[in-house]
């Protein structure tokens, strides 16, 4: 018999990837995300987490950004 898991499939550089798992490692364990690391720049994480992982992606941009004096 065959298990199959709804999920979403991430694909990104190393350094992003390594963002997202320290992001899942932060969380309490009844809200790990993380499914499977597939490799360094793959994982497949629960569904319901796509927009809290883009929003915490998008506030670390945010906060890592240069902008040259004026």
């Amino acid at each position: 018999m065959v298990n199959a898991i709804k999920g979403l499939y991430i694909s990104c550089d190393v350094p992003m990837a390594q963002f997202i798992v320290s992001l899942n490692a932060s969380m309490p364990a009844s809200q790990k995300f993380i499914l499977h690391m597939l490799d360094s720049t793959h994982m497949f994480v629960q569904p319901h987490v796509a927009e809290m992982i883009r929003s915490k992606i998008s506030e670390f941009r945010d906060q890592n950004s240069y902008e040259k004096p004026a």
